[in-house]
């Protein structure tokens, strides 16, 4: 397939890169700096800002699907703000250039640890993290809305850390996943790339939100 990409560089972008080329895609990165896109086969890199729509509208046209791993960064001061502009910017400029199928990484804080209670509204809820927690799940309720796309949100659990491929998963809806005991599940950063390549290569939760976790 020819997949465009957006956040490369990130947390989950470049798991999700790896895993896309590993599996022999074609992935087009969208970057505002390209030269920190290191060259491979099968990639290509343009120049375009995600906060821009007519730039992604240009950069993703013709693709058979866009996957969005944008996070302006989580030490950002306005991330909520700059989040939520991203967010935007890319449904609009996906809609623009005539691709259908979309896939949104959000966050955690959207899946319900208990019934009516989301993370993101837990008093335990990292401070740190809470604006951007915040803008992720008002992106999701904004995707809600979309009618022209066929869209995904992914939500990782709680416990997303660096670690090993091993291919497995679980996979949820809109709550947070078991884990052991008291602890909540987790996956690798790697097992949740496996999770959105998979559900690019074979579409199950279109229009939907769901989560993975080991």
């Amino acid at each position: 397939m020819n997949i465009a990409l957006i956040g490369a560089t990130g947390f989950v972008g470049a798991p999700v890169l790896a895993e896309l080329l590993s599996r022999g895609h074609k992935v087009t990165v969208l970057a505002r700096t390209p030269a920190k896109v290191a060259p491979q086969t099968g990639l290509t890199v343009v120049a375009a800002d995600a906060l821009d729509a007519a730039q992604v509208a240009k950069a993703v046209a013709g693709h058979d699907a866009v996957v969005s791993a944008y996070n302006p960064g989580w030490s950002e001061p306005k991330i909520h703000d700059i989040f939520l502009q991203g967010s935007r910017a890319i449904t609009q400029g996906v809609k623009q250039s005539g691709v259908k199928r979309l896939l949104v990484v959000g966050g955690a804080g959207s899946l319900y640890a208990a019934p009516g209670l989301q993370l993101v509204d837990t008093p335990e809820f990292p401070a740190a993290y809470k604006q951007g927690a915040l803008a992720a799940r008002e992106a999701l309720n904004l995707l809600k809305l979309e009618t022209s796309l066929d869209w995904s949100f992914i939500s990782p659990p709680i416990g997303l850390a660096p670690g090993a491929r091993t291919g497995k998963y679980r996979l949820g809806a809109d709550e947070l996943l078991p884990g052991n005991g008291d602890q909540p599940a987790g996956i690798s950063v790697a097992d949740l790339a496996v999770a959105i390549v998979d559900e690019i290569e074979t579409p199950r939760h279109l229009k939907k939100r769901f989560t993975a976790a080991n």
